[in-house]
């Protein structure tokens, strides 16, 4: 693709736009970039990169002017698209893509891309590591915060892309086409971007529309949206069924994902085996972390949806205090009334949904509603005894009270540092009874 001369605009300046932006300006296209924050909120380094390559910068909103004159409008995937922005440039015939959609057509080594509402970014990991270790070199990349057009900026000797790819960045699509591609399963997510289930399942089954014969698909069998999926045109292959359950039993469903992957690219598995008695999962996904005064604590900010704290309380043998709350995704938390019905001892409820948590769950279980994660660890630790859980597993996006769940994440194990200390220096009597509603 021969962008020489070409007017690429970049529709946001996040993680996703600044690659897509440098990507653009190394394939010799005329950099804009369109920002609605203010340019004091950009990254110092950025803005001097900005204007060492001499890139055309608006900031505090797009204008029309700017974005028709556009030959590509690049979308960062948390813009909606029926933004104005979107609309002046389909308007003037500009081609609109995500930024995997752009990245894609300057990448020639073989995709292995994973999506799915729960699950895709320990697949991700999972597949980037046993390929490693099979001898493979690998860039892991998506939407775990590398972005794809910055991997595409250095591929020399890379033999694989492994690609987390969300359903925002499936949204602008058009000839993006992985070797091998993983829907690992399709629960509540997005409602509040995506109109309903049904559209948010077929966008999620975008991931397959350009594959050909030669590519993969890989289907959760036990997965009952997914199960709909049909008159595929690669080789569908199917993970979490029945045969695999009784042939390779004690793993989970992303392994068994990771397992089929294996096979179709011929690792041994010794191999997946040996990683998988190795990892110890990702950041921010049920990280545990430690015991204090005999109660478990752990980490579970990245399950931003019903579905997720479900598996995240079903791999939980202790009574469990769950703190949850935030953005609403327009999920229908009800789904999941069963398992809290067995699990959960009390629910601390926090941001802006958690008037929403309450009245689906204050029949089940006590629910107790505090202002900030703070207040909401000191509630669900001065309420737990020997041989309790404390659990973080939010059920919601974390834009209302941080950046995002990585933010969040980090924030809750801070404060249960924190909290250790203090018990430390105190003894547990006297710091279960701190006010930690004035924690800041």
């Amino acid at each position: 693709m021969d962008l020489t001369g070409k007017i690429v605009t970049v529709l946001g300046a996040g993680k996703s736009g600044q690659a897509a932006a440098a990507l653009g300006l190394a394939k010799g296209a005329k950099v804009k970039i369109s920002e609605k924050a203010a340019e004091d909120q950009l990254f110092p380094a950025f803005r001097e990169w900005i204007k060492q390559n001499k890139i055309h910068l608006e900031t505090g909103g797009h204008t029309k002017d700017f974005i028709e004159q556009s030959d590509t409008l690049i979308v960062s995937p948390g813009i909606n698209l029926n933004c104005d922005a979107v609309k002046w440039a389909r308007g003037k015939g500009a081609a609109v893509w995500s930024e995997i959609e752009f990245a894609y057509r300057f990448c020639p080594v073989p995709i292995i891309a994973i999506t799915g509402s729960n699950g895709k970014t320990t697949v991700s990991h999972l597949t980037a590591r046993v390929l490693t270790e099979a001898g493979y070199r690998v860039h892991l990349c998506g939407n775990i915060g590398w972005p794809f057009s910055e991997a595409v900026l250095d591929l020399r000797g890379i033999d694989f892309i492994v690609l987390e790819v969300s359903s925002f960045q499936l949204e602008l699509i058009s000839t993006f086409c992985p070797k091998i591609a993983v829907l690992t399963n399709v629960s509540q997510n997005h409602l509040d971007r995506h109109a309903n289930l049904e559209e948010y399942f077929q966008i999620k089954q975008r991931i397959f529309m350009n594959q050909s014969k030669t590519d993969s698909a890989l289907i959760n069998a036990g997965d009952p949206l997914s199960q709909r999926i049909q008159r595929l045109t690669p080789k569908v292959f199917y993970f979490n069924s029945e045969e695999q359950r009784r042939s390779e039993s004690g793993l989970n469903q992303n392994q068994w994902a990771v397992a089929q992957v294996c096979r179709i690219l011929n690792v041994a598995p010794d191999v997946y085996r040996k990683i998988f008695s190795e990892f110890r999962g990702v950041e921010h996904r049920m990280e545990r972390l430690g015991l204090l005064q005999g109660v478990e604590l752990i980490n579970d900010s990245k399950s931003t949806t019903a579905q997720a704290t479900r598996w995240a309380l079903e791999n939980i043998s202790r009574p469990v205090i769950l703190i949850c709350g935030g953005r609403d995704k327009n999920i229908d938390f009800s789904t999941i009334q069963d398992i809290v019905r067995q699990k959960v001892k009390m629910m601390i409820v926090i941001g802006e949904a958690k008037e929403k948590i309450r009245q689906c769950f204050h029949h089940l279980v006590p629910v107790r509603e505090c202002e900030t994660l703070e207040e909401a660890l000191g509630t669900a630790y001065q309420n737990s005894q020997t041989g309790d859980c404390v659990l973080l597993s939010p059920m919601c996006a974390s834009y209302d009270m941080f950046k995002n769940f990585e933010e969040r994440g980090s924030r809750f194990k801070q404060l249960v540092e924190s909290l250790k200390v203090k018990i430390d220096q105190s003894g547990p009597c006297e710091a279960a009874s701190m006010d930690f509603k004035k924690a800041k």
